[in-house]
């Protein structure tokens, strides 16, 4: 049941009725109506913009279709009033009747709030993507609860997902990885070693350098990297990846795929990718002006082999190929999505760190150059994570050496915590993640506070199961015209928000929106219980009277319902009790 879908799909059909009569003109494109809650809730339960929106194309004031939609709605059973305000616009209160249907609605329906919009459509979601030379960072731990959350959205809305990790296995940084394990190697050996600058010196790669000895005992000890360079590099590679896979599912992330980098290479898939290019002939030799400010290091004052990039909305032209031979960082990547597109994605999601804002709109030109247009890419870059401990900066981990990890902000406040906490800012604004605020038992955690709802719920159905029957299915036929109180309304129309929300936020590629629903939706309920105190009208257990406590229950329970679906989404366990 989407509610506001409903009331749509009535307010498109009054305007068919209007122009069957002849009041409006043939030919007008609804596709810009929207039915959505009013600014204010004072004006009414639901607003429509579709007197505003035809107007210009039926040539009439906006403020007469309005009076005439209005009239037309008014016949429909759900409508109670529509009013018109200001130069055109339409706000509706529905009838008590329709509110209640959504609690029994959430109760029958174990999918309440699921959407069929995304219609099967492949869509692949790639993130984390960190180089494997390290622990996941706390940067990256950002990107991987975004991704997982998002990919879990719009699977929720009806979209075929898959959630894919690109392994950076093909630059110079896994040769300095190698080199950096091979310092651990001799090490455990008991040798003595100095660590040149760019090296990995974090405690994490002991374990792969004694891991090395036992596999092959001293057989590259006092040998040139010639000769180990090559199996080090795969050894050390496989030993990451490991240990990354294990970072991401102490977050509750899997993936569903992993791309190597190095696959690409020696295979043809870079050359084919780059000839599709050639042949739409957007493949060109060239020498770029020098950029503004920092010069990027695929410049070079020479002739390269470049895309054309500004065909499809890009800054500049890129190259792909320098004037030695070698490929760009960049052909790889275009490779790489042409990959994605060849496997027969509809849509591709990309996302990167703050740091790749740059690159978005070069890999957006790759994909519409290769797909013809037809595969949308969209880049969500997601901002830097400051974190504060006692009320100072929190400092970095000596098992990573250089930065703080995923493992030690899950370590301390656990996984939960850091997904709910890692989406409440929009993905491209930055975060602060305090760790003592987070675990803090207030308001002011969005966490707790959710968390707090779905637990106060259980111990009200407990309480109320000593004398009335509040299973899910009794519940969903109980009477509950008796829900009037303003408070508990407002909750009733924040739950049938929850449909039209999950569309929203799927269509953006905005998995925020699902944490800032459940925390207003936590928000109503603890007001609506706390004026429980002052009126014991409200309380959701009445002893002694199991109808209106059913009915009681019945609504929070439909709460529940709608947390636990939310959180679900966050990839979040409820607490079924506070401790």
């Amino acid at each position: 049941m989407n509610l506001f879908a409903d009331i749509r799909s009535r307010v498109i059909a009054c305007l068919d009725q209007l122009v069957a009569d002849g009041t409006l003109p043939d030919g007008l494109s609804t596709a810009a109506v929207a039915v959505e809650p009013p600014r204010d809730a004072a004006h009414g339960d639901m607003a429509t913009n579709a007197a505003m929106v035809l107007a210009k194309t039926a040539k009439m004031n906006p403020r007469a279709i309005a009076e005439a939609l209005a009239a037309k709605l008014l016949e429909d059973p759900m409508i109670a009033v529509a009013e018109v305000a200001g130069p055109g616009f339409l706000n509706m209160r529905l009838v008590l009747d329709v509110w209640q249907d959504v609690v029994k609605a959430a109760l029958r329906d174990p999918a309440y709030g699921k959407s069929e919009m995304g219609k099967g459509q492949k869509v692949l979601v790639e993130f984390v993507s960190t180089n494997p030379t390290g622990p996941v960072h706390v940067g990256h731990t950002r990107g991987a609860v975004f991704g997982d959350t998002l990919a879990s959205l719009l699977d929720y809305a009806g979209y075929n997902v898959t959630r894919e990790y690109y392994i950076n296995d093909g630059g110079a940084q896994v040769d300095v990885l190698a080199r950096s394990v091979y310092l651990r190697y001799q090490e455990a050996h008991d040798l003595s070693v100095d660590w040149p600058e760019g090296t990995y010196p974090g405690d994490y790669l002991i374990e792969v350098g004694e891991a090395l000895k036992a596999k092959v005992g001293d057989k590259f000890l006092d040998k040139g990297e010639q000769f180990w360079l090559q199996e080090v590099r795969e050894f050390a590679t496989d030993a990451m990846m490991d240990l990354i896979r294990d970072d991401l599912s102490r977050l509750g992330v899997e993936m569903d795929n992993f791309f190597s980098e190095k696959s690409l290479y020696g295979t043809g898939l870079i050359e084919k990718a780059i000839s599709k290019l050639d042949a739409k002939g957007l493949i060109y030799r060239g020498t770029l002006e020098p950029p503004k400010g920092k010069v990027p290091e695929d410049w070079e004052p020479r002739e390269q082999t470049l895309f054309k990039s500004t065909d499809f909305g890009d800054d500049v032209d890129r190259p792909v190929k320098k004037s030695d031979g070698s490929w760009t960082y960049f052909a790889p990547d275009i490779a790489y999505h042409y990959d994605k597109i060849q496997r027969g994605f509809d849509q591709l999601i990309d996302v990167f760190g703050a740091d790749h804002g740059g690159y978005v709109k070069r890999m957006k030109a790759a994909v519409s150059a290769l797909s013809d247009g037809q595969v949308p890419l969209d880049v969500k870059l997601t901002q830097l994570v400051k974190l504060y401990k006692n009320g100072e900066p929190f400092k970095m981990s000596k098992r990573a050496g250089t930065f703080v990890t995923l493992r030690d902000v899950v370590d301390q406040v656990g996984p939960d915590v850091t997904r709910f906490h890692m989406l409440t800012r929009k993905n491209d604004a930055p975060l602060d993640f305090d760790f003592d605020k987070v675990l803090e038992q207030s308001k002011d955690n969005p966490v707790f506070y959710v968390n707090y709802a779905y637990a106060r719920v259980n111990s009200a159905v407990a309480k109320a199961a000593a004398f009335a029957t509040v299973d899910d299915a009794t519940l969903a036929e109980v009477d509950i015209s008796g829900l009037t109180d303003p408070a508990e309304l407002t909750m009733i129309k924040k739950l049938a928000e929850w449909p039209r929300l999950v569309e929203i936020a799927a269509r953006g590629h905005e998995p925020h929106r699902i944490a800032f629903y459940l925390y207003d939706l936590a928000s109503d309920f603890h007001g609506l219980y706390n004026k429980g105190h002052d009126d014991p009208s409200l309380r959701f257990v009445q002893e002694g009277d199991s109808e209106t406590t059913q009915a009681k229950i019945a609504l929070i329970r439909a709460v529940a319902i709608v947390i636990s679906h939310g959180l679900g989404i966050l990839g979040i366990t409820p607490a079924e009790e506070m401790r």
